[in-house]
């Protein structure tokens, strides 16, 4: 069953084309990367499928109703003013829940991203991983249908990024939305994915399409497995190869 799909969207800005023409399902529950190139228009797509933006021609189907897509954007863009709380409560009490059931959510939700004594904490006071933290916690308070990443752990440590990855995995497996995430790092989109998305140098189209073998969160050990390199591989291929052409 098909969630949302961009189908045959192309995107053209005053510089030029930037997308397309290309086309994407996305399945209920589903996880899928999007990699390719810089400029290629991997955010523009997740642009389109957050509804932040109309294609130039073709057309994006979406299910998910008001409230029910999260995006999480490569900076934190936190409230600096505001406890970890409040920012994680804000899409609720935007949406007219009450403050102290919106704070009580918010509470849950940052003790599923593991900070729980945190909560209080400022902006200022979090380091990087803990403030991307809170960006997926207040992504993940409305429990939404749809979360949409763009490369949020580019700024991380690799340490961190392993870390938030397994904690994503994890959170998909509570709450079963379907997600799609952009990253440049192939061994993170064959680790997090069940199928990875390659596209061409901009404006970008489709130049493979993987699915990754392996059970979802990943099991230990599941980066040394001949079944992970030879996903990682085949997208490397496909990306270079797009590339050259």
């Amino acid at each position: 069953m098909s969630l949302a799909a961009l189908r045959a969207v192309e995107v053209d800005y005053a510089r030029g084309p930037a997308l397309g023409p290309f086309t994407l399902e996305l399945a209920v529950g589903e996880i899928v990367a999007l990699v390719g190139p810089s400029g290629c228009g991997k955010s523009t797509a997740l642009r389109l499928l957050a509804g932040l933006e109309a294609p130039s021609r073709g057309q994006v189907l979406r299910d998910p109703g008001r409230g029910e897509t999260a995006v999480v954007f490569q900076a934190p863009t936190l409230a600096p003013w505001l406890s970890a709380r409040a920012n994680a409560a804000l899409p609720l009490e935007l949406a007219g829940t009450g403050r102290e059931e919106a704070r009580r959510r918010a509470g849950q939700a940052l003790a599923r991203v593991g900070l729980a004594g945190a909560e209080e904490a400022r902006p200022a006071q979090l380091s990087g991983g803990m403030a991307m933290r809170v960006s997926l916690a207040r992504a993940l308070v409305t429990e939404p249908k749809l979360l949409l990443l763009d490369e949020p752990f580019s700024a991380l440590d690799e340490i961190t990024r392993r870390a938030l990855a397994d904690d994503v995995l994890r959170l998909w497996q509570a709450l079963q939305p379907a997600i799609v995430f952009v990253t440049h790092n192939v061994e993170e989109a064959v680790y997090m994915a069940s199928r990875v998305v390659v596209m061409t140098p901009g404006p970008g189209r489709l130049a493979g399409d993987f699915a990754v073998e392996g059970a979802l969160p990943r099991p230990a050990g599941f980066r040394t497995t001949p079944e992970f390199r030879r996903s990682v591989e085949a997208v490397s291929h496909a990306l270079a190869a797009g590339m050259a052409a």
